[in-house]
């Protein structure tokens, strides 16, 4: 027994320094760029600032947001995220609830059919081109449909459904007389608040951080969406750092276009970060949840 305390207290205090180190590896550099946001650039290039805020400054973000463009950017991203998440979740509960029932008829055939379109894709021109054929180019559907459902999301999800949805249950609806989708609705989706948190949170990081399909499907300024504004804004004052401080009677001098353009590039990771690091905490019960057991081999 006393070396069997022993081997589990060595065991706990690897285990402490392990988590430890992991918290740490992903800590820093959330605190370091929160920090270098509101620093002096130079004390940032220099090393001085390492950890916590050196010479506080928050032109960075003044500078952000006196672009007029990041409101509209963060209003066409809130509305791409919400109608993605309602399209994305409308078209993957049922599908996995459907998929997770023993009387589905072909249930192995629809299973490889979603398993094929994990090795395979159509890739980038044909994908183009449904879009274009479709008549979405330049519409919030572009950024919304394609790839509105994956494989992995349904398999999770079915086997939450498979874990947390007992026959007995559905049987016991039936008998007194719940349909197919009354019985989904009432008594499915109530006892999957879980899974449905998860998959919501998935798809809205993936929503939000979304820009490649709007730089590839969008045009028009108006509808871009919050992370294609910050790249552009990133973009141009690297590129006024990087020009010419010829002229004289210039607004800025060039040391001052650096300086703004380092601020900037944080400023831009925090400004874009931020909703779903405030969100995440409310979802993190429901998370953790879903994740362990929908993630349980049937």
């Amino acid at each position: 027994m006393a070396r069997r305390g022993l081997s589990d207290r060595n065991f706990d205090r690897i285990n402490f320094f392990l988590v430890l180190f992991i918290t740490l590896i992903i800590v820093y550099p959330l605190i370091f760029v929160i920090s270098a946001s509101i620093s002096d650039p130079h004390a940032v290039n220099t090393g001085k600032m390492w950890l916590w805020p050196v010479d506080i400054t928050f032109d960075g973000f003044k500078r952000v947001f006196q672009n007029k463009a990041i409101w509209l950017g963060y209003q066409n991203t809130i509305i791409y995220t919400i109608a993605g998440i309602c399209i994305h979740l409308f078209i993957l509960l049922p599908c996995a609830y459907a998929l997770s029932r023993k009387e589905l008829l072909a249930k192995k055939f629809f299973l490889w059919v979603i398993l094929f379109t994990m090795l395979f894709n159509g890739g980038l021109i044909p994908t183009y081109l449904v879009v274009q054929n479709l008549q979405m180019l330049d519409t919030m559907w572009a950024i919304v449909i394609p790839g509105a459902v994956g494989a992995w999301s349904i398999l999770v999800a079915r086997s939450f459904f498979q874990q947390t949805i007992p026959d007995q249950l559905v049987e016991a609806s039936k008998i007194d007389g719940a349909s197919d989708i009354y019985l989904f609705i009432k008594v499915v989706l109530p006892l999957s608040m879980p899974i449905i948190a998860v998959m919501a949170l998935f798809h809205a990081v993936a929503l939000w951080n979304q820009y490649f399909n709007a730089l590839i499907y969008l045009s028009d300024e108006k509808l871009f969406p919050l992370q294609l504004i910050l790249r552009q804004i990133l973009i141009l004052n690297e590129a006024n750092a990087g020009g010419s401080s010829a002229a004289a009677g210039q607004a800025q001098s060039f040391a001052d276009q650096v300086k703004t353009a380092s601020l900037v590039k944080y400023a831009v990771i925090i400004v874009s970060s931020l909703p779903l690091l405030i969100v995440y905490p409310f979802l993190q019960r429901f998370f953790v949840q879903g994740v362990l057991i929908g993630s349980v081999k049937e």
